[in-house]
């Protein structure tokens, strides 16, 4: 009979201790993307059961698919990768939805740009907007019917380099805490009804074009306030 040695059962049960490691840390990871790729199946479940779509363009959305990916190929959906369920960008430009700001966007928890103008979106935005879209760059809500005042947390969503606003029938101030955007290259709240001092931007020069159409609204590169 062979005898085994203590050296080989130590090195024997080091392996079955690594094996069940790395099967733990594997389930882990699975769990987690599984999570992830359910929470943006939720956020467009969520985003179209909100919405209405009297042109019924949202038809591709059918979460009765299964199959890997498959909410990359509806309608205005881009995708991190084609057969990865983690939504990059939402494009529903001119598409004559009807509804409030949808909520169920911070459900997509990887959203980079949000496109959602020449809609028929009213209502005010949600406060809290840097929970719903902390990660957004690109933000367009322009001519729709939103109204009531811009919220200031849109300050905390650090990574916008485009934000449009234009349009729309926003009351109230401007927010001078976006002025705190250190990305922003494109800003717009033109043909509103805003009033008071225009933020100041660090990093980029804003024209006047973007502040037209709002009777009250003052500052550079507007008449100075009084």
């Amino acid at each position: 009979m062979f005898k085994i040695s203590n050296r080989t059962l130590f090195l024997c049960k080091m392996a079955r201790i690594q094996m069940i490691i790395s099967m733990c840390v594997w389930i882990f990871i699975s769990s987690s993307y599984s999570n992830a790729v359910q929470s943006d199946i939720d956020c467009l479940r969520s985003i179209k059961a909100s919405l209405q779509d009297p042109q019924n363009l949202l038809t591709s959305w059918d979460f009765s698919n299964n199959t890997e990916g498959f909410i990359c190929r509806f309608t205005g959906v881009e995708c991190w990768h084609p057969d990865e369920s983690r939504v990059l960008n939402i494009r529903l430009a001119d598409m004559g939805l009807k509804g409030r700001f949808p909520l169920g966007l911070k459900n997509c928890t990887s959203l980079t740009g949000l496109d959602l103008s020449s809609n028929n979106f009213d209502g005010p935005l949600p406060d809290n907007m840097s929970d719903i879209v902390p990660f957004i760059t690109n933000l367009d809500l322009s001519s729709n019917n939103l109204s009531g005042e811009i919220p200031k947390s849109i300050a905390n969503c650090s990574f916008l380099n485009v934000l449009r606003l234009d349009n729309n029938r926003f009351t109230g101030r401007i927010p001078l805490e976006l002025g705190q955007l250190v990305r922003i290259k494109e800003f717009n709240v033109a043909n509103n009804r805003l009033t008071g001092r225009v933020p100041s931007f660090r990093y980029v020069s804003i024209p006047a074009d973007s502040y037209a159409g709002n009777l009250g609204l003052c500052g550079h590169p507007l008449p100075p306030c009084k």
